[in-house]
């Protein structure tokens, strides 16, 4: 019983270099997505250390301004 027309070597690496490029625009699009999310990750990051900074500020009673002249001193 014929199972249809056989491909030829040609179509058969066609058909593989194309499956290939579309995997390698796959993880292109997935890289992109993972460094924008690192970015997004590292700004997250930041901000709680800054919460970090004004809630110890606040528990000491010290305003920015305090506490950049004592960093700006200490050089």
């Amino acid at each position: 019983m014929p199972r249809g027309v056989r491909k030829s070597s040609l179509e058969k690496l066609r058909e593989e270099q194309k499956n290939i490029q579309d995997a390698i625009e796959q993880y292109k699009t997935s890289i992109k997505t993972q460094e924008e999310r690192v970015k997004q990750i590292q700004e997250e990051i930041k901000l709680e250390e800054f919460k970090e900074i004004s809630a110890i500020l606040e528990k000491r009673n010290m305003s920015i301004s305090e506490l950049k002249d004592i960093l700006t001193n200490k050089e």
